[in-house]
């Protein structure tokens, strides 16, 4: 690797390059300015960063003494709330406040929707998420198991006829008529400005004419009627010539939801970029992003096919004007935490940049290119979305980290907008004042089971064996927690200003059930909540007509509040009096997500993927999966639940599943062919038997290493 000496830094050259060549240009940024400036704030802040993370090793070092001092004691939880008082952990709450944030894209502040995640570095992914602002419904329902029947590529007109019917339902629910019924409808015609809706040669009018927005073609004939409920518009096509309107009663061939209002563009769980190599890949797709000019090109059934971003939609206002909404969701970047550094660039001491400094720069520098074009914010922000902090001081040092971005680049104080990821537990208790910390500039808060439990796991992990996975869901923390969360955001003044976030529907090949559950996170006040693709999204859409997110908002207000002590509600199981059967199939079952995760980030450089559970149920799985695995079972391993013996046979066992699950994928490397060789396998045990070191529970360190290791000898 080609390095260059610039300020004290020396620069992988591949990534000095592109932000000299690529990025820098058209951006009004001066190259010798730039790194001067970054060289400068990077040594400042680096040695705080690197406090920072000592100061949590120093805090669960206590906690961890404090547990093994009173493990034969009865807990008493008011004896734990002053010990985590005592250390810093639990910071006292101060006065209430309002978040002050401005210059907010309505789809963070006033809309209420879907949101998807996509991995950086992988272009046709990044575009299709960004392209699925909008989706069809009929294609959503067809090729999915919320239509029973069989799912098929080729035409079939009994089944287009259940999805009509399940769309008219959604419509005479969503658009009621003030008389009669979508079904009934057989032609639709805008007269002056009311839409007219025919049975025959009976006209019915939409209940709420205000729904109707506008149209495409002409009043008398049509192309597509614009609707809006709840802030979100649908399209609903006509064409008698397709194959659905030909069947149709009023010749309507489709209908359009506006499905992913928002987009996380991730750099950090779904994504395995361990050097200059790696980050270049993504920073360019994101700056392709930015520019507006991102293409993939690939093959599908033979065929060249061309990606890119899709342009903005156009219509006809009821009173004539033109309507111009936006094609394309709009997108955020997920920035890496405060823990990993990055060998593309080293520090004068020798050591590793940070890589949550460096992403901050860059992910900003790309973003310029967008202050320009608005090919995304319309508002001159940049969306970064923050992981793994853990409680306010940690949210400071980012507040000031941004802060030092915009004076360098000469952008205006408090673009950079920020989400909290409120997945560890030192954050989700001081949550208010980790909020008070960037209050200008706040713009969504989230929560996830996945690495909230990892971290509560961690974080107790001397106070005794976890429960089950499984009943983890059941628990009195979890729970609090997911209001404790909303709670805040509300007592903030979130409400009509900021996203309040909810976690990922897994498994993309159960609609059915996603449609019947996922409608708790609107109900619950989440304005937005993950999804694993784009069909999921413009399902989960329907969810939002459904209910109103804004008015639960103002009901929740009024509801008793979650309590901090709850929260602190240890999940442990006390006097554990499990069978060695349960035992072995809650090892298996973590075992084989790790491994089936773990073989493909280390061989294959696959942050986030499909991958096949125990019972073959495919689920999205990133680092926030790996860690509440390897976590339980070194949890289990520690405090005697199961041995190491064990664990390293159930670990072959779930190897060689995972082996036969990959079978149709000619590039995998079979583990259980040389367990002695195989990296994959030995990264996958060293989570587990070295899980209880592990700085907070995280993957990151071990994985980068491994994976580190083997792009040297590929």
């Amino acid at each position: 690797m080609k390095i260059v000496d610039k300020n004290g830094l020396k620069i992988s050259s591949t990534l000095y390059d592109f932000i000299n060549k690529e990025v820098i240009p058209d951006t009004e940024i001066d190259i010798d300015d730039f790194w001067d400036k970054f060289s400068a704030i990077s040594h400042e802040l680096s040695p705080i960063n690197k406090d920072l993370i000592k100061k949590r090793e120093d805090i669960q070092k206590k906690i961890d003494d404090w547990h093994t001092l009173n493990r034969n004691e009865e807990f008493n939880k008011i004896n734990y709330l002053n010990f985590l008082k005592s250390i810093g952990y639990l910071v006292e709450e101060k006065n209430n406040f309002n978040i002050e944030t401005s210059e907010v894209d309505k789809e963070i502040s006033s809309i209420a929707g879907p949101q998807l995640v996509v991995p950086v570095d992988n272009a046709r992914y990044a575009l299709n998420a960004a392209n699925a602002r909008w989706g069809s419904i009929y294609d959503s329902l067809y090729g999915t198991d919320i239509i029973p029947g069989k799912i098929g590529k080729s035409w079939d007109k009994e089944r287009a006829l259940k999805v009509i019917k399940y769309v008219r339902n959604f419509l005479d629910e969503s658009f009621p008529l003030s008389k009669g019924s979508w079904k009934e409808i057989s032609k639709i015609q805008i007269d002056k400005k009311n839409l007219v809706l025919f049975s025959g040669s009976n006209k019915y009018f939409l209940k709420n004419d205000n729904q109707f927005i506008g149209f495409s073609g002409d009043k008398d004939n049509p192309k597509s009627i614009l609707m809006k409920n709840n802030n979100l518009h649908i399209d609903i096509l006509m064409d008698s010539n397709s194959k659905v309107g030909s069947i149709d009663g009023a010749s309507i061939s489709d209908v359009i939801m506006e499905s992913a209002l928002s987009t996380i563009v991730d750099n950090e769980d779904s994504v395995a970029a361990v050097d200059a190599e790696d980050k270049v890949k993504c920073y360019r797709n994101w700056l392709g992003l930015m520019k507006g000019d991102l293409v993939s090109i690939f093959e599908k059934n033979g065929k060249k096919i061309i990606r890119k971003l899709n342009t903005d939609r156009t219509y006809t206002s009821k009173d004539g004007e033109k309507i111009v909404l936006h094609g394309r969701a709009l997108l955020l970047n997920r920035n890496v935490g405060h823990l990993m550094t990055n060998p593309s660039i080293l520090l004068k001491d020798g050591s590793e940049i940070p890589e949550g400094i460096m992403d901050a720069f860059i992910s900003t520098l790309c973003a310029l290119h967008d202050f320009k074009n608005k090919k995304n914010s319309r508002t001159n922000s940049v969306y970064i979305v923050k992981p793994k902090m853990h409680g306010p001081e940690e949210v400071a040092f980012t507040n000031t980290l941004f802060e030092k971005v915009e004076e360098a680049l000469g952008i205006k104080k408090y673009s950079i907008k920020v989400g909290i990821m409120d997945e560890e537990r030192r954050t989700t208790v001081n949550l208010k004042e980790c909020i008070r910390q960037v209050k200008n500039r706040i713009v969504f808060i989230n929560t996830g089971f996945l690495d909230r439990t990892g971290d509560e796991m961690h974080t107790s992990f001397e106070a005794g064996p976890m429960i089950f996975k499984g009943d983890m869901k059941k628990s009195t923390w979890l729970n609090s927690y997911e209001n404790w969360n909303v709670d805040i955001g509300l007592d903030c003044g979130f409400s009509g200003k900021a996203q309040i976030g909810k976690g990922m529907w897994a498994m993309p090949d159960q609609m059915l059930n996603m449609m019947d559950q996922k409608i708790s996170h609107p109900k619950s006040g989440a304005n937005c909540a993950w999804v694993p693709s784009p069909t999921a999204a413009t399902l989960h859409s329907l969810h939002y007509h459904k209910v109103n997110v804004f008015e639960e908002q103002k009901k929740i207000k009024l509801r008793e509040k979650a309590k901090v002590e709850n929260i602190l509600e240890i999940p442990k199981a006390d006097r554990p009096n499990w069978s060695i059967e349960d035992i072995n199939r809650e090892l298996e079952n973590n075992a084989q997500g790790i491994l089936g995760y773990v073989v493909r980030w280390i061989d294959q450089g696959i942050g986030c993927s499909k991958v096949p559970d125990i019972n073959n149920v495919g689920l999205m799985e990133d680092r926030a999966t790996l860690r509440i695995s390897s976590q339980h079972i070194a949890n289990w391993l520690h405090h005697g639940i199961c041995n190491k013996d064990q664990v390293m046979k159930i670990m072959k066992k779930m190897a060689s599943i995972v082996d036969e699950q990959n079978n149709g994928d000619p590039s995998y490397k079979k583990m259980s062919n040389d367990f002695d060789n195989s990296l994959a396998f030995s990264t996958a045990c060293d989570l587990v038997f070295k899980g209880r070191t592990q700085p907070s529970g995280y993957t990151e360190p071990l994985l980068h290493k491994k994976r580190l290791e083997k792009k040297s000898i590929s």
